[in-house]
């Protein structure tokens, strides 16, 4: 990293920790194992102090006590609420985000609403990096939209290649995206390598070719400043429960930029996206604004824990997370070029740091096994990417310097004295 020269002893390492300005971020989540080497915060976040103080209260209190009560002391609200919490976070102004559902449902509602704005163009775009998840749901919406088989009118789904296996190149993109484009949808950050797009730029492109845009920021959300607004993008969609620490399942986001609101329907109709959900009228009249893209009833729960933790993000701010993020990662990459590399690791993840984001893949043909003896038996929680990623998730928040060495340290035995020999290289249900 420019201006700054890494070395590899553990001394190192405690001396970026002293000079680390949230390093007393990290007195604010749960450590229940202190030897434990957390390296999984882009898949599953730590629990924030917050949040536990603000479970139990809306459990004991609010609905303990309030009970149905509790929907006109601000439960209602809660969805907007935390949605414009999380619109500081990636550069939105009020009214155009709101928490909902899952990511998943989310994507669905946004791409079937964008398609029907321009029913006469038949493909979407996305890339091979792109979460495979996320490329089931635009499957299915073209299936659903789709006419008879060899028919003129069929849609399309095209994906930019990645060459490499690692990033996409712009040019490959770009060629993708043409006249015919309804929509481009995309990963800020690809959920395997790590991959970070120039959004702005691709944002510019799609709209040049008439095209909308729809980026996921499931990986990029609470790790890399983002700019809906500035960009101009038109949909967005993200998880709460990696960067943002918002717990296990816990409820997306979605984003839709003001100016396509009224335009725009979700295909879900239910009563919270009712413009007058308690005159339960027979009727669906869409609310106005971007609460139309609610469904049925939150999970008030789950949405007021994760809500809990955007505090910490607020404060900490962007930028701040973003420059300890590179460090992090350059440090990361740093130590496995000198220690890891001559034992058959392989970097998974790009090497710049204006195209990665906060995660490291690490990649050897034993990896799987490798995984399994860090996690079994040398105290390190990281998650596995097939076909030979071990996947290495930095949280600026908690994430130390220390951990970073340990981690590689500890990879290190794994293959010095053999341990992962020991494993069986058939997959658990969850890698």
């Amino acid at each position: 990293m420019e201006g700054l020269e890494f070395k590899t002893g553990r001394a190192f390492a405690q001396r970026m920790d002293a000079e680390d300005e949230l390093a007393d971020y990290r007195k604010e989540f749960i450590f229940g194992d202190e030897d434990l080497i957390y390296m999984d915060g882009n898949s599953l976040g730590r629990l924030p102090r917050k949040t536990v103080e603000r479970l139990r209260e809306a459990v004991e209190q609010e609905w303990g006590e309030g009970l149905i009560r509790g929907w006109n002391a601000g439960w209602y609200e809660a969805p907007s609420r935390a949605g414009e919490k999380i619109a500081k976070i990636i550069g939105a102004s009020p009214g155009q985000t709101i928490v909902a559902d899952s990511t998943s449902v989310n994507l669905f509602k946004l791409v079937m609403a964008a398609l029907s704005l321009q029913p006469e163009r038949r493909r979407i775009v996305s890339d091979a990096l792109n979460f495979p998840s996320d490329l089931y749901t635009l499957q299915g919406c073209l299936q659903m939209l789709g006419h008879p088989a060899g028919s003129q009118h069929d849609y399309q789904l095209e994906l930019a290649p990645a060459r490499d296996g690692i990033s996409v190149d712009y040019p490959d993109l770009y060629s993708a995206i043409n006249e015919d484009t309804a929509l481009v949808s995309l990963s800020h950050v690809a959920f395997k390598s790590g991959f970070l797009y120039d959004a702005a730029a691709v944002t510019e492109k799609a709209h040049q070719a008439g095209a909308l845009i729809l980026w996921d920021l499931s990986h990029s959300a609470g790790a890399v400043p983002i700019e809906l607004d500035r960009w101009g993008v038109d949909l967005a969609v993200g998880c709460t429960y990696k960067y943002l620490n918002g717990g296990p399942g816990a409820p997306a986001f979605l984003y839709v930029r003001g100016e396509l609101q009224d335009q725009m329907t979700s295909p879900i109709w239910a009563w919270f996206g009712q413009r007058s959900p308690f005159a339960f009228d027979l009727d669906y009249q869409p609310a106005d604004g971007v609460q139309r893209f609610l469904a049925g009833t939150p999970p008030i729960l789950s949405l007021l824990a994760m809500e809990a933790g955007l505090d910490l993000q607020l404060e900490a701010g962007a930028e701040r997370i973003r420059s300890k993020s590179i460090k992090l990662t350059a440090y990361l990459i740093y130590l496995a070029d000198q220690i890891l590399t001559p034992l058959g690791f392989t970097l998974g993840t790009p090497g710049d740091p204006a195209q990665r984001g906060s995660h490291v893949s690490l990649r050897h043909a034993e990896g799987y096994r490798i995984s399994r003896a860090l996690i079994e038996e040398m105290g390190v929680l990281p998650d596995f990417r097939e076909p030979d990623n071990i996947r290495l998730g930095l949280a600026p928040l908690y994430s130390s310097f220390s951990e970073v060495w340990e981690a590689i340290d500890r990879l290190r035995r794994v293959v010095d004295e053999g341990r992962y020999r020991k494993y069986s290289s058939q997959r658990l249900a969850v890698t």
